[in-house]
């Protein structure tokens, strides 16, 4: 076989076509919905070939169109938007994002057509040879005989014998008229999850007019906060892009925001399309993140000659980043070792042939893994923190592990025990050890969905029986954990303690309070295993190593968000995962001010009481995380606070005091 693997996840958006101001866009497809867009379809060759990808191959958003090269055609398929309506139209400019998948150094042609007569006859405005593999994108003015018509199909071609490639991803594809000036936000570079820190606000833009850039005044401003301006001094010729950054970083506490990024003046006036001048993106802000290890599943067989160079190049990329990866093969397809719970695994992701290789959930198309792909995963967030450990009784495994999330997430906890070298499932490819071999999944391949709070830990523990599979060496096992959400995205994974008896349980009841102007986490011992002791973390800087007590104090900063992470320490090295909370500074308490204020009953049930000898002046309740739940003006020195409208949990009562002292406490609220 020349090759064998396609991975279809079908998932498309309807195409529009709106007028904004004088600019007249006629398609804007980016293929991100859960359908075949309505209107779009395929003329000539390769009528079943196209299809959707959850991938990002051409760099844009997932999904993408993608057009497979089986069955082999050698002939003109096209990807056809619906018609739109070119009267008074002289020519339109079209531009996209495409990534050829190459399969040899042949090149193929893709090109930008129209047709008025219904797709009897095509007029080519633009067409180009490639064959290198990689991402490009496209921006062309077109003029064909087909301008000025009322009922015109444009398109997107592929030309050529469909040996030459692997597959071809399309995305991104706009048609529209041009103003002479008109800059617009194409995109807002700030990850949709990130974890709390100075935020680096980036956006990108791109040039739709005849006119060339030379500055820029724009903002961004988040849920209502005071906007952020800065001028850029730029040079932007016609379909020109450029990155940005703003020089001063949003700081916000953990949670869900709109971000939006705003032109407000152009080359010192204001652009012919202000339609484009604005973006909202929503962000969540986690109280935190951990250090990826990129998940790498690759569906592999014996009986795959194009799977030998992956399976290599994979082998010198984990020794090349030790420490750094989980690793599962899945044996599929002729390969001796395959089972049914790596072929339901290949259906997970949609694959039907091999090579295929995720990374974190992405796919890497079917050319082998190269350094740089890996390389670009390693600094990307990670927003789970998971642990775990095996033990052996003869062919019996005990698996044991702890998750701790940054992040309320839905997700699906899937567990391997793989081989780390096999030598028994030979094939026809010449490959006679592989790496990393899926024996079992536990408890099977649909894993353990599971339903994540930020901040607490969950536990999973399996008995599993490897008598009937397909282990070689009962000595020569791992056990690969990973969490991944519905999206295919992977919060993180890890490699277990490897046949231990010593579960590196982490700390019970972290919590997090402020009186006075001191900070004190406090926290309890694993309530299994003997550590021998803490690491402490506030705001990600380790701050304790390897110590005894069961407590950190330090002072805050009136305002400033902490997050305090506790890690238990083991024996050879283990590290149960790290336990999180979090709290914002309300206020400071001036030096030699003692508060009077009481609280009780604490725990409460449907009300608490609060006192103070000098008076009270208002009680502030908030969450963990900082916000401000109800404000309660007092005149007197005794207050009942209803708890009806809240739910159980934690929370903090900010109360002032007549005199300007200011105290905070906890309350445990359980109805």
């Amino acid at each position: 076989m020349k090759k064998s693997l396609f991975f279809v996840v079908m998932a498309l958006l309807i195409a529009t076509a709106t007028e904004a101001q004088n600019r007249a866009v006629f398609v804007h497809e980016s293929f991100d919905g859960s359908a075949w867009p309505e209107g779009w379809t395929i003329m000539g060759e390769g009528l079943n070939q196209w299809s959707v990808s959850m991938s990002n191959m051409a760099l844009g958003q997932p999904n993408e169109a993608v057009l497979n090269w089986n069955p082999r055609f050698d002939g003109i398929s096209r990807l056809v938007a619906p018609p739109v309506d070119l009267t008074g139209v002289g020519s339109v400019t079209f531009s996209f994002k495409h990534c050829l998948d190459g399969f040899s150094y042949e090149p193929s042609v893709i090109g930008i057509a129209t047709s008025s007569d219904g797709g009897t006859t095509w007029n080519v405005g633009w067409s180009q040879s490639y064959w290198q593999s990689t991402a490009y994108s496209v921006s062309q003015t077109i003029q064909t005989p087909d301008m000025g018509q009322p009922n015109v199909l444009l398109c997107v071609f592929y030309e050529g014998d469909t040996y030459e490639i692997n597959n071809w991803y399309f995305d991104d594809i706009e048609a529209y008229t041009m103003e002479n000036f008109d800059l617009g936000i194409t995109s807002i570079n700030v990850p949709a999850r990130v974890a709390f820190d100075a935020l680096n606000v980036g956006f990108e833009v791109t040039n739709y007019g005849y006119t060339a850039i030379t500055s820029i005044e724009a903002q961004y401003e988040i849920d209502g906060q005071a906007p952020v301006v800065e001028t850029f001094a730029v040079n932007i010729p016609t379909l020109g892009q450029a990155e940005l950054e703003f020089g001063v970083p949003a700081k916000v506490m953990p949670g869900n925001y709109d971000l939006k990024v705003k032109l407000r003046a152009v080359n010192g006036t204001t652009d012919d399309n202000q339609a484009n001048d604005v973006m909202t993106k929503n962000i969540q802000v986690t109280i935190g993140s951990t250090e990826r290890i990129v998940m790498i599943e690759n569906f592999s067989s014996t009986t795959c000659g194009p799977c030998v160079i992956n399976n290599q190049n994979l082998k010198e990329i984990c020794n090349n980043h030790p420490g750094r990866w989980t690793y599962s093969k899945f044996s599929t397809l002729g390969d001796p070792y395959s089972t049914q719970e790596c072929l339901d695994h290949m259906d997970y992701y949609g694959v039907i042939g091999v090579p295929a290789t995720f990374l974190d959930g992405e796919y890497q198309g079917e050319d082998p893994v190269e350094e740089p792909a890996f390389v670009s995963h390693l600094d990307v967030d990670a927003f789970m923190d998971i642990k775990g450990s095996f033990a052996r009784n003869g062919n019996q495994i005990s698996v044991k592990v702890d998750m701790m999330p940054y992040v309320d997430a839905e997700a699906i906890v899937f567990v391997t025990v793989n081989e780390k070298a096999t030598h028994g499932n030979i094939g026809n490819n010449g490959e006679t050890e592989l790496y990393h071999v899926v024996m079992k999944m536990l408890p099977d391949q649909n894993g353990t969905p599971m339903s994540f709070v930020t901040g607490e830990v969950q536990h999973l523990e399996f008995e599993q029986d490897m008598t009937d599979t397909n282990v070689e060496e009962m000595t020569d096992l791992e056990v690969a954990v990973w969490a991944q959400c519905d999206s295919k995205e992977v919060l993180n994974s890890r490699l277990a303690y490897e046949y231990t008896n010593i579960h590196p349980y982490p700390v019970g009841n972290l919590t997090l309070a402020e009186s006075g102007n001191v900070m004190q986490a406090t926290w309890n011992a694993p309530s299994q295993g003997n550590p021998l002791g803490y690491n402490v973390f506030v705001n990600r800087e380790q701050v304790l190593e390897n110590a005894a007590q069961l407590s950190y104090s330090f002072a805050p900063v009136a305002g400033e968000v902490y997050v305090v992470e506790v890690q238990a320490v083991y024996p050879d090295g283990m590290t149960s995962v790290r336990c999180a909370a979090s709290l914002k500074s309300l206020e400071a308490v001036g030096e030699n001010v003692v508060s009077t204020c009481r609280l009780f009953p604490n725990p409460a049930n449907t009300q608490v009481h609060v006192e103070a000898d000098g008076g009270i002046q208002s009680v502030r309740i908030y969450d963990l995380l900082g916000n401000l739940l109800q404000t309660i003006a007092a005149n007197g020195n005794m207050l009942n606070v209803s708890l009806s409208q809240f739910s159980n949990g934690v929370y903090l009562f900010c109360i002032t005091e007549t005199d300007g002292t200011v105290s905070n406490q906890r309350v445990v609220v359980t109805h």
